[in-house]
Order: C-alpha cells, then sequence, then structure tokens
C-alpha cells in the first residue's frame, strides 16, 4: 500500500495542485486581456462602470469573493483597497477576490504539503510545519503578483509620460485649449500605453463631471502611484496662479523627466559591474581556476605518485 501511495497518489496530487494554480493564473490573464481590449475598443470609460452591482462575474471570481468576504468579513484594509486601485483593478468585489485568493491558496499549500507528508516518517511536529510552510509560500504568491503588476504599471507611466507631456506642449503651443490638448493626447498615448491612455481619460472624464482639472490630475496620481504626475499637477497650478506660459512650464518639465530617466539609466548601468561580482566569483574565477591550474596539479600529483 505504500508502495502504491508512493507510486501514483502523491504525484497524481502534485499534478493536480499545479494544474490549478496554473489554470487560476492562465484564467487571471486572460480575463485580463479580454478586459483591456473591451476598454480600448468599445468604452474607454468602462472602468467606471465594473462597480456596478448588477454586472455578471464569472463562477471562479464569484467563488473568490464569497471566501473573501467570509474570512474578512466584508471589510478590506484602505491600503489594500489603494494597492488594488494601482494595480488597475477597480472593482468593489476586488478586495474580498483578492483574500478569497490568498486564502484558497494557502488551504491548497496546507492540503497538498500534508498529503504527500503523509506517507513519510517524520514526526508529526515536522509534518505540521512542512504543511503550515507550503501554505504561508501561496498565501503570499498574491503579493508578489500584485507587486510585479504595480511596478510594470508604474514602469509603464514613467516611461511614456514625457511624450505625453511632449504632446501636451505641441498641442498648446499650436493654440489648442489644455482641456482639449488633454483629450487629444489621452487617445494618441492610449495607442502606445493603454495604462497611462486609460488613466488620462478617467481624469478626463472626471473633469467632465465638474471635478477641477488639478484635483483630478492629483487624483489620477493617488490611482496610479506615480509621483511624477502629482509634480505635474503642481506645475500646472503654478501656471495658472502665477499666470506664466503653460507650454514653457510643459516643455521644461518634459526635459526634467527626461534627464531624470537619464540619470537613472546611468544609475542601473553602475549598479551592474557591482552585481556581477557575484556571479563571477562563484562561477567564472572558480571555472578558471580549474581549467588553469588543474593541469599542473595533476602533473604534480603525478610526479609525486611515480617517486
Amino acid at each position: 500500500m505504500g508502495d502504491m501511495t508512493d507510486k501514483i497518489v502523491i504525484p497524481g496530487l502534485t499534478f493536480l495542485s499545479v494544474m490549478a494554480i496554473g489554470v487560476t493564473i492562465l484564467l487571471l490573464k486572460a480575463r485580463r486581456k479580454k478586459r483591456l481590449e473591451t476598454r480600448l475598443q468599445d468604452d474607454p470609460f468602462q472602468i467606471t462602470h465594473e462597480t456596478e452591482p448588477g454586472k455578471k462575474k464569472s463562477g471562479l471570481l464569484r467563488f473568490f469573493e464569497v471566501i473573501g468576504n467570509y474570512t474578512s468579513h466584508g471589510r478590506s484594509s484602505t491600503n489594500l483597497w489603494e494597492e488594488l486601485v494601482r494595480a488597475g483593478f477597480y472593482s468593489k468585489a476586488a478586495p474580498a477576490v483578492y483574500t478569497g485568493m490568498k486564502m484558497l491558496l494557502f488551504l491548497i499549500g496546507v492540503g497538498s504539503a500534508a498529503i504527500l507528508t503523509l506517507p513519510m516518517q517524520l514526526h508529526p511536529v515536522k509534518k505540521i510545519n512542512m504543511a503550515f510552510f507550503a501554505g504561508v509560500c501561496l498565501f503570499f504568491v498574491p503579493n508578489m503578483v500584485l507587486k510585479a503588476r504595480l511596478n510594470k504599471r508604474r514602469n509603464e507611466i514613467c516611461l511614456h509620460l514625457p511624450d505625453a507631456v511632449d504632446l501636451l506642449d505641441i498641442c498648446v503651443s499650436s493654440g489648442i485649449g489644455l482641456g482639449s490638448a488633454w483629450n487629444i493626447v489621452a487617445d494618441e498615448i492610449g495607442n502606445i500605453s493603454p495604462v497611462l491612455g486609460d488613466a488620462m481619460a478617467l481624469a478626463n472624464f472626471e473633469i467632465h463631471l465638474g471635478v477641477s482639472r488639478v484635483d483630478a490630475m492629483r487624483r489620477m496620481a493617488a490611482r496610479t502611484g506615480v509621483e511624477k504626475l502629482s509634480s505635474l499637477a503642481a506645475t500646472l497650478v503654478q501656471t495658472e496662479r502665477f499666470g506664466t506660459s503653460i507650454s514653457v512650464a510643459l516643455r521644461e518639465f518634459a526635459v526634467a523627466l527626461r534627464e531624470e530617466r537619464f540619470f537613472t539609466a546611468e544609475e542601473h548601468a553602475e549598479k551592474v559591474a557591482v552585481k556581477m561580482l557575484i556571479p563571477m566569483v562563484l562561477f567564472i574565477f572558480p571555472a578558471i581556476i580549474i581549467v588553469t591550474v588543474g593541469p599542473a596539479i595533476v602533473q604534480i600529483r603525478d610526479m609525486f605518485t611515480s617517486f
């Protein structure tokens, strides 16, 4: 019976666990791609409609939402909500789905590790520790995915923001008002950077609803977590307060962004030499020593053994 468990049951359960995690990741990616395509082709303001209570959700997301509401008692922290919004999840059910996914992965990790360690000749305390450790590892997988998504969106905005500011400068210099220029740039930049285009489109939609341009830009900076957008809003506030040229302010702001990006690239390039020391010491230098000194050591050994 033990041999049957080792050869069939344990590999089968491991395969099912890996497949469940893989299917979950693929479904989330497919859902994200479909939502982005719909928002870009049909309705650029669809992110404002995702919180409607009557909107249908898939069965898997509904299942995650039920688990999340049960474990968190229907309440979520403000920091979690802000991080999910910055990651592009605007639905009210996003915190519950996120919490439910973490709890389900924790249970999958604990259950899989418990089944795998069941036939092993280990102390029960060690089995419990291993199961708990596996559950904790899977529990923090959504945190890593969310962090990676936040960094990716932030880097994309920082990369294309100078181009957007240049387009604003061109439109304003040609005599177009800042509101209309913002509209045009949001449409154009969306073809290159959907994240920045959607953020600018939502800010423009708030302006049409009566929110001031500065407040809308500050909210956009809070939604995306990019401090450069707050700096852009402060620049526009100063131009309106002191009556300076908006075109000149935008041009100088774009130059400052490009200089900062250039200095950041230089900093990363200088860090490469330091980061290369670890693989060189661990992998390259030992191989060189073996190739160069190895034959001499072999000859010396043969010479001493011949006597």
